[in-house]
């Protein structure tokens, strides 16, 4: 109501000569409005006593019921009590006071994690998958001072839920800053040739030194295992690298043609020089073996030339022209003898025809029988 209305009245009414109230008078009224409300409310309050002590019960109960909580079989619940560690349950159901006095939690200690070293793998706008290279950490230098892009793929799980909360503030990025110091400090430590050949020696180097350093940190993971997914030189000068490689494959290939054949050939000539040794052990024996019993048969011819001299050079001489003639077709008969003879005559016309296949065989073995011949009469001649 304005002050200057066209009533001319004020807010207390049209009564101009009367007063505000006073103040002691103002809380004596509201004192009194207020022992009358408590008055009335007397009754009333014995009978909604019982109705709250339900409310509060059930409330209290339903509280209690909270703390009601289940870990499944891979998991495992961390509880705190004020933001406080208290204790590690297992899994099935358990309980805790209620919050805000203690919470929980619950960590997937079974599940097999996986980070990427090198490389991200995503999906397109078009939903198809890709892997995208982070040359910030696939290029590494090795020992013999080469540059190579390589790429692991590290598989960790969680192996103490406490210090994977409370001892560092990002355990992941915690854990991959790990996987590359040792990545590089391993292939730093290594020529290319030897970790392009030898992946799984590699990733075991990495996976223990790996874990030495979550363990030294107190991450609360556990490493199952570092797989290398691509080692090779940069892009850049991939085409000069493959053609290095490939002359060092000729080489090698060479080098093991040379080594099938000297493999092949040395046993043979060991062995054929094994033969050869034998053969002449043999000859030698052989040659030995006759000459000492041509030395025997003769010092035993010498001992019945002695007994008999006239009988005993009639007998040689008999024997060598029975040598000489035994491969001869004449028949040398005696005139004065009147007995019947018998000639072999299958067997010399046998001989005779063999004789022209043999002729030269023959020619040379008689010259040769003649020499034997001469030196032999000329021996005998001599005693």
């Amino acid at each position: 109501m304005a002050w200057n209305d066209s009533n001319n009245q004020n807010p207390w009414g049209n009564n101009q000569n009367q007063r505000p109230p006073e103040l002691d008078e103002l809380i004596n009224n509201l004192k009194n409005k207020f022992d009358n409300f408590f008055n009335k409310n007397d009754n009333k309050q014995n009978l909604s006593f019982g109705a709250l002590g339900s409310i509060l019960l059930l409330l209290a109960v339903i509280w209690l019921g909270s703390g009601f909580y289940i870990v499944d079989p891979a998991e495992k619940a961390v509880e705190l009590r004020f933001g406080k560690f208290q204790r590690i349950t297992s899994n099935g159901l358990n309980w805790h006071l209620p919050y805000p006095i203690e919470t929980k939690e619950i960590i997937n200690v079974g599940k097999i994690r996986t980070i990427a070293i090198g490389f991200r793998k995503g999906v397109n706008l078009r939903g198809i998958g890709f892997n995208g290279n982070v040359t910030s950490e696939s290029l590494m230098l090795t020992k013999d001072l080469n540059i190579i892009d390589i790429k692991f793929a590290v598989q960790y799980r969680i192996n103490n839920a406490k210090n994977y909360l409370f001892n560092i503030k990002n355990p992941d990025q915690t854990l991959r800053e790990a996987s590359e110091s040792a990545i590089r400090e391993v292939i730093g430590n290594n020529n290319m040739d030897y970790i392009t050949n030898n992946r799984s020696i590699i990733s075991g180097l990495i996976e223990d030194k790996l874990q030495i350093l979550l363990n030294n940190y107190q991450v609360g993971l556990k490493v199952t295992s570092v797989n290398m997914q691509d080692a090779q030189p940069p892009e850049q000068v991939q085409a000069a690298y493959s053609d290095a490689v490939k002359a060092k494959e000729d080489n090698q290939r060479l080098i093991n043609e040379a080594e099938a054949y000297a493999n092949d050939i040395i046993p043979k000539a060991r062995g054929l020089s094994s033969r050869i040794l034998q053969e002449a052990a043999a000859y030698k024996a052989q040659v030995v073996a006759k000459a000492e019993g041509e030395s025997k048969r003769f010092d035993k011819v010498r001992i019945e030339f002695e007994k008999a001299p006239k009988v005993t050079k009639q007998r040689l001489y008999l024997e060598t022209m029975e040598g000489v003639f035994e491969k001869t077709t004449k028949v040398i008969m005696d005139s004065d003898s009147n007995s019947l003879m018998y000639l072999p005559l299958d067997k010399l016309l046998k001989n005779s025809s063999k004789e022209d296949s043999t002729t030269t065989q023959i020619n040379n073995g008689n010259t040769k029988n003649k020499r034997d011949f001469r030196s032999l009469l000329r021996r005998r001649g001599a005693r």
